[in-house]
Formats: C-alpha cells, structure tokens, sequence
C-alpha cells in the first residue's frame, strides 16, 4: 500500500517539479541550475516507479535507495533556490513538504524491505 502512496505522490511532485521549473524558465530567471532541480525532482517518481518491475528484493530496495538520494538532492536544490529568491517561501515550502513526506514513505519502504530480506 506504501508504494501505490509513494508512486501517486512522487509522480503530483514530479508534475509540480516541471511546472515551477516550466514557470521559473519561462517567467522569471533562466537558471542553469534549472535543469539539476527537474532532473533530481523527477528521477524521484521514476526509480519508485521503476522499483515495482524490480527483478529481485535487492533491486526493489535499491531503487527506492536511488529515490531517496534523489529526494536528498532535490531538498538541497529548493534551500538554494529559495536562499537566492528563485522561488518564494510559500513555493518551497510547499515543495519541501511534499519531498520530505515522500523521503519519510521512502524511509519507512527501505527499512521494512531490508527486514524482510533478512527475514
């Protein structure tokens, strides 16, 4: 049940990832940095994604690692684009919420996959 959670929750975040990134592009700053935050934001949602065509438990669990470093990486990219005012404060919490609620499921998946892998 925690993976449907997550796929449905990392694929909005990941439509939330292209649009801010579309809106920033298109109607603020040309970033080069632009492209590392939709990189990181959407490769969360598609190694979960890919994690349920897993061949074993150890790739299951691998994948979701991926995601969450992904989910790391996208958080170090919101501090920075809010610290330098290309997003606002209300854009980046939003977003950071939404990442870290997907890092937390992520936890959680990862530490009862290696339970049950050692079980």
């Amino acid at each position: 049940m925690k993976e449907n959670i997550l796929i449905d929750l990392s694929k909005q975040f990941a439509v939330d990832m292209v649009n801010i990134c579309t809106d920033i592009k298109e109607n603020r700053k040309s970033n080069i940095l632009l492209n590392q935050m939709l990189r990181s934001g959407t490769s969360i949602g598609a190694n979960i994604h890919e994690a349920n065509y897993a061949s074993s438990k150890a790739d299951f669990i691998n994948k979701f690692q991926i995601a969450l470093k992904e989910c790391y990486e996208t958080d170090y990219w919101l501090g920075l684009f809010k610290a330098t005012y290309i997003i606002t404060a209300n854009e980046y919490e939003e977003l950071y919420s939404k990442c870290s609620k997907i890092r937390k499921l992520l936890i959680s998946s990862i530490t009862t996959a290696k339970e049950n892998l050692n079980a």
